[in-house]
């Protein structure tokens, strides 16, 4: 960085997330919409935790790796949309240096997390499925556990450089993010218009491509075998129930990644500020709210289990 990128670097102290600019009355509805889907979202997915956490029938790698996960969508959740809802009524809509870059690492670094989970789960479905008879000398809870660890420690390492390069970033004026968070691509648009940055651009798109379609191909590939195994089931009841828990699977996996490629791929790229913002709204708030109904609608052990639990209050 040039000794003139030093000296302006800090010189925006906060930025001002201008959200979804619009009427103070349509403000209001957004955010009644917005809370309610919020509120929604905690419970369905509290409510797989607990489920699997007090039915011992559902202790199993594959519920386990759910509930993990379930978990990780509360937090997802939390990580954007809070601050979301307080700007909808804040007449400033700032957020502080700091807590943006916070924001930044923690809304990617669970991102990251997702993208892992979503791959492991992938990886249990495949041995479940295609090999069965080595599958629990294989997926034993203590491996399961592993893995889980595996996926939050990774999740929170693997984007710790791009924060650190955004952290040495000139910011030298333009605070403005047309956005509802901090999010990598307005962040590296604002900084590129003070100084080039075409190797952090490159670096951080280099890194998000690489997380991104590493995880994606391995998931439809691991899931084209797992559909393949599915057919050559004799049983009709065990293809019908093998492709329902798969499908649901899927179903997380394209409504994910396909909001995430049209954001990350090329972070600061130039794409339509208004484009990107939905996409992220999709995927960071929608995504997580449709999951339990996607995961409890097409399994059957965990819609009895949900229907044990809930009876016996």
């Amino acid at each position: 960085m040039t000794s003139e990128a030093r000296n302006i670097s800090h010189t925006v102290s906060e930025f001002i997330l201008l959200g979804f600019p619009c009427r103070w009355e349509m403000q209001i509805l957004l955010f009644s919409i917005f809370l309610v889907t919020y509120i929604m979202t905690l419970l369905g997915n509290m409510a797989i935790v607990c489920v699997v956490h007090w039915d011992r029938r559902l202790h199993t790698p594959m519920y386990i790796l759910l509930a993990n996960f379930s978990f990780l969508e509360i937090c997802y959740v939390n990580s954007d949309v809070p601050n979301m809802l307080a700007n909808f009524l804040s007449q400033t809509k700032t957020i502080s240096f700091a807590w943006c870059l916070l924001q930044l690492y923690f809304f990617f670094s669970l991102g990251t997390t997702e993208c892992l989970f979503l791959s492991i789960m992938a990886y249990d479905r495949f041995l479940a499925i295609c090999h069965p008879l080595h599958y629990p000398t294989i997926m034993t809870v203590k491996f399961c556990c592993s893995l889980v660890i595996f996926c939050w420690v990774y999740g929170f390492l693997w984007f710790l450089i791009p924060v650190i390069l955004v952290t040495q970033l000139p910011f030298c004026g333009p605070n403005v993010i047309d956005d509802f968070l901090c999010d990598l691509g307005p962040l590296l648009a604002l900084a590129s218009a003070c100084v080039p940055i075409p190797g952090t651009i490159l670096i951080c798109g280099t890194m998000s491509s690489l997380l991104i379609f590493a995880t994606f191909f391995y998931i439809t590939g691991s899931y084209t075998l797992v559909l393949r195994a599915v057919v050559q089931v004799p049983s009709v009841a065990g293809r019908k129930k093998a492709f329902s828990t798969c499908s649901s699977h899927l179903a997380v996996v394209f409504l994910f990644y396909g909001s995430v490629m049209m954001t990350y791929v090329s972070p600061g790229s130039g794409q339509a500020e208004g484009m990107q913002k939905f996409t992220t709204l999709f995927y960071s708030v929608l995504t997580p709210f449709f999951n339990p109904m996607i995961y409890s609608l097409r399994n059957k052990e965990m819609k009895d289990a949900l229907k044990k639990v809930l009876g016996g209050f």
